[in-house]
């Protein structure tokens, strides 16, 4: 089930929010978690057993870790044992036919893939139970005693599918005692009408574009980049939507997610660019991987291993191909150069060259990210370097196109933002709300008329 569909927008959501603020406080987490698993399982039932199983040997050995903290090398055994089990689990799942397929294509034998579908989800909920249980391990938060909260915890359905990545630290006092106030639903639902809005009304008309472009014949300079650059826009608009729904349905049922996008497309360096982008993602491979090899705490070999190493997992973590790795390694390198003196370099350069600098590399690696096949990824990258610069037909896509990009590129700024703090400013809170009500009402009308019209809409990140 979708966020932006009709049958979450108008029959799920809307019961399961009555349920909710009808039951008493003592059976919200019970609610919460029987509606997680029936979101889960109205598209396959048989995935839910998947999410049980990871949520009970978590549950078990985050336990068993707690009991036996007094000998570090059982306690030990207990944490791999249950990792071990995630990754297995996911593994299975996500990259047999991978690895498989790679075994073929090196040997030149013909082992049978599994074709195993991929449970969706399962990226996000095995890291929020690896990071629980590697806390637990540290001793940094107490194992859970309630299988029912550590279960709302993992499965809870507003982060359930896309993120973002929740720690248990940071949600475990919120699983025991919260409070929705009036102030909390109607914050809540806003961040939930304006994600709505970014990918109905901008990721999906974006797709709209490329599909155009896609039946275009063109084979211009200016063709390729208008693909890249509309690619990279939908591919923001669709996960950052996401993840502003998911926040703003965290808030309404009392909680506080982290936030995952801080305007990535404004940054001056790939550097900054990701502390800005998936940013949950980005710590929690910063707490759980970089930090114990050794972070820059080491010599300086180990520092740009673990550089590379943190985004080669990066890479796979996205998806079982290796255009994913390429993709990840491309990443790690231009990190690697700019903390040994490209940012050095870059501080130097005006503001507005720094910011052509990043946007340009990201887009670049946005190609390696869409083409599964490396081999028509690279002949993409270098059609938008080599060849007629424009023509009738990619002059004619820019006509009718450019606006269209020009508001999605402006939408991926702060400046809306800053417009809103100053008409704020000048007309005070009380005015703004009511213009506040009547504009989101307006994108929530715009936003299911869309959806009713039975347009594309669904979420790139689902396979990952």
């Amino acid at each position: 089930m979708l966020f932006s569909s009709i049958p979450f927008l108008y029959y799920f959501l809307p019961l399961v929010l009555a349920v909710y603020f009808l039951t008493p406080r003592a059976g919200k987490n019970a609610v919460l978690f029987l509606s997680s698993l029936l979101f889960y399982a109205w598209g396959e039932p048989r995935f839910c057993i998947f999410m049980l199983l990871s949520i009970a040997q978590g549950y078990v050995f985050g336990r068993l870790i707690e009991k036996h903290a007094q000998n570090k090398k059982r306690s030990k055994l207990f944490l791999t044992a249950s990792v071990a089990l995630s990754l297995a689990l996911r593994a299975y799942c996500k990259y047999a036919d991978f690895f498989l397929s790679s075994v073929n294509a090196v040997t030149g034998l013909s082992f049978k893939l599994l074709h195993v579908t991929l449970p969706i989800g399962i990226s996000f909920y095995t890291f929020q139970i690896l990071s629980y249980v590697v806390d637990v391990y540290r001793g940094e938060v107490p194992a859970q005693k309630s299988f029912l909260k550590l279960g709302t915890y993992i499965a809870m359905f507003p982060q359930l599918i896309a993120g973002p990545i929740v720690r248990y630290a940071d949600i475990a006092p919120q699983l025991d005692s919260r409070q929705t106030t009036l102030g909390d639903v109607s914050s809540g639902a806003c961040r939930f009408v304006i994600g709505l809005s970014k990918k109905v009304l901008l990721a999906n008309v974006l797709y709209e574009l490329i599909t155009a472009f896609q039946q275009s014949r063109d084979l211009s300079v200016l063709y390729f980049w208008l693909y890249a650059v509309s690619f990279a826009l939908q591919l923001y608009f669709d996960f950052s939507g996401y993840s502003d729904m998911a926040i703003g349905l965290g808030r309404i049922f009392g909680f506080r997610f982290q936030e995952n996008f801080n305007y990535p497309y404004i940054s001056g360096s790939i550097t900054e660019f990701w502390r800005r982008w998936h940013i949950s993602l980005g710590s929690w491979f910063r707490d759980y991987v970089y930090i114990p090899l050794g972070g820059n705490r080491v010599s300086k070999a180990k520092w740009l291993r673990n550089i590379l190493v943190v985004w080669m997992l990066t890479g796979l973590w996205h998806g079982a191909s290796w255009n994913f790795v390429l993709w990840g390694v491309y990443f790690g390198i231009l990190l690697v150069l700019e903390k040994l003196f490209l940012l050095r370099w870059l501080k130097r350069l005006p503001a507005v060259l720094r910011h052509i600098y990043a946007l340009v590399l990201v887009t670049i690696s946005w190609t390696l990210f869409a083409f599964t096949d490396i081999g028509a990824g690279f002949a993409w990258l270098k059609a938008m370097f080599f060849g007629t610069l424009f023509d009738s037909g990619s002059l004619y896509l820019l006509l009718t196109y450019g606006p269209m990009l020009v508001i999605c590129a402006l939408a991926a700024t702060p400046l809306g933002k800053r417009c809103y703090e100053k008409l704020n400013s000048r007309l005070g809170p009380r005015a703004l709300t009511v213009v506040d009500c009547g504009g989101l009402l307006c994108v929530l009308v715009m936003a299911a008329a869309y959806l009713v019209s039975g347009s594309y809409n669904p979420f790139l990140y689902f396979r990952f």
